[in-house]
C-alpha cells in the first residue's frame, strides 16, 4: 500500500486504504479505537510535525562528523526518543564511538566511555563506597554509568557479573551502592558495542540480557563515495569539524513524551502482534517449515519494542501516526536478537535475518 494512500485514509480517521474509504456521514469521519478517546489525527499530526523540526537540525550537526551511516544515526535517535538502549555490532572503525560522542555533543549531555575488559569489576562501572579516614566515614564514589550517554565498548569482553550490573542499571534506571539507591540521570542511553570477528576471550551476552536492548543494529561498511568523504574530512586542515549543541536535555525529555502520544491504530497493533506470534507459532501462519529452525520466539518485549520504536520512527519522519511501513522499518533491529536458532538452522547457515525477512514477506500488511 502506498504511504500517501495510507496518510489520506489516516487523516480521515481509518486505516483502510484510500480506495476503499467512503465517508458517508460525520459519524464515519473518525473511527475510534477499541479503548476510545482517539485523538484528532490532523491536529496531532500538525503538532508532532512542528515539535519534531529539531530532528533535521540534530541530523545535520551529526553529519559533520558521521559521514554516511544514516541508518545507524536514525536507530540511535529511535533508541533515544523511545527511551530504550541500542546494541551495535560491527567491525572496528565504523564510527560507533564517534556516533554516540557526536550525539552527546549535539544535545549538551554528559558522555562516558567504558572499555569492557575481563578484569573489570561491577564497582568500576556503577561506583563504590570509599572510606574517608579524616571523617571516619564511608562516602559514595559514583561510577561512569552516571552519565546521560554511556558507551559500553566491547561489552562481551567483561564477565557476566559486570554485564549484569550494567543491564540492571539499564532496566531499572537506578543504581544501589551500599545502603543508598541513586537515580540515573535523564535522558539515559546505553550504546553497547560488540565485535563479531574476534571471539577469543569474550563472554557472550545471555539471551535474557540481550532481550533488554530495544534494538540490535548490525553496521556495514560505507560506500566508496562515503569513504572518500571520510578520508577528506579526517585529513582537512584543522581536523574534523565538531557538532554544536543544538538541542537541550529538556527537549529530549519532552520529545519522549510526545512519542508516546503518537497515534497507533488497532490494525497496526494487530500487525505487530501477528509478526511476533509468527516467530512463536509459525505453523499457525502458514510457515510450518520455520518451526524446526526456531528454538524460541520473540518475547512480549518484542511487541512493546516494535510499538515504541515504530512511534519513534514516525516522530523522526514528522508524523503523528504510525503506518505499517514504520513497523517494517524497525522490525529487523527489534527482533533479530530476540529469536533463538536451532542446531538445524545453524548447520544450514540460516540466520535470524533470513527468518524475519520471510515472516515479514508472508504476513499480510494492513
Amino acid at each position: 500500500m502506498e504511504q500517501n494512500d495510507y496518510k489520506d485514509s489516516k487523516i480521515a480517521g481509518t486505516v483502510q486504504p484510500a480506495l476503499e474509504t467512503s465517508v458517508t456521514s460525520e459519524a464515519d469521519t473518525l473511527i475510534q479505537p477499541v479503548d476510545s478517546g482517539a485523538p484528532d489525527i490532523r491536529a496531532l499530526n500538525e503538532r508532532i510535525g512542528k515539535a519534531s523540526q529539531f530532528i533535521d537540525l540534530l541530523r545535520m550537526e551529526m553529519s559533520k562528523t558521521i559521514i554516511g551511516q544514516r541508518d545507524m544515526v536514525d536507530k540511535l535517535l529511535i533508541g533515544l526518543f523511545g527511551n530504550g538502549h541500542v546494541l551495535l555490532e560491527g567491525v572496528p572503525g565504523l564510527a560507533k564511538t564517534l556516533a554516540i560522542k557526536s550525539l552527546s555533543d549535539a544535545i549538551q549531555a554528559d558522555f562516558s566511555r567504558i572499555q569492557f575488559t575481563p578484569d573489570l569489576l561491577p564497582a568500576d562501572l556503577i561506583g563504590t563506597m570509599i572510606y574517608n579516614q579524616k571523617e571516619e566515614s564511608f562516602k559514595v564514589k559514583k561510577g561512569p554509568v552516571f552519565s546521560n550517554f554511556v558507551l559500553a565498548d566491547e561489552i562481551n569482553r567483561a564477565p557476566a557479573k559486570v554485564q549484569s550490573a550494567l543491564l540492571e542499571a539499564m532496566q531499572e534506571r537506578q543504581v544501589t551502592i551500599g545502603p543508598e539507591t541513586f537515580e540515573l540521570p535523564s535522558p539515559f542511553l546505553v550504546l553497547a558495542t560488540q565485535n563479531p570477528v574476534e571471539q577469543e576471550g569474550t563472554y557472550p551476552l545471555p539471551e535474557a540480557q540481550v532481550d533488554r536492548f530495544l534494538l540490535k543494529v548490525v553496521i556495514g561498511y560505507p560506500t566508496k563515495d562515503e569513504e572518500q568523504q571520510i578520508v577528506r574530512a579526517n585529513l582537512r586542515a584543522g581536523g574534523m569539524r565538531k557538532p554544536s549543541a543544538v538541542v537541550s536535555k529538556a527537549d529530549v525529555i519532552k520529545a519522549r513524551e510526545l512519542v508516546r502520544e503518537i497515534y497507533m491504530d488497532e490494525k497496526v497493533e494487530r500487525y505487530i502482534i501477528e509478526l511476533v506470534f509468527a516467530t512463536r507459532q509459525p505453523e499457525n501462519h502458514g510457515l510450518g517449515h520455520l518451526k524446526q529452525l526456531i528454538s524460541f520466539g520473540a518475547s512480549p518485549r518484542a511487541s512493546i519494542g516494535l510499538g515504541i520504536a515504530s512511534k519513534a520512527h514516525a516522530f523522526l519522519n514528522h508524523r503523528g501516526y504510525v503506518t505499517p511501513e514504520d513497523v517494517r522499518a524497525v522490525a529487523m533491529d527489534v527482533m533479530r536478537h530476540r529469536i533463538g536458532l536451532t542446531f538445524e538452522a545453524e548447520a544450514e547457515n540460516i540466520s535470524q535475518e533470513q527468518i524475519i525477512t520471510e515472516i515479514m514477506d508472508h504476513i499480510q500488511v494492513p
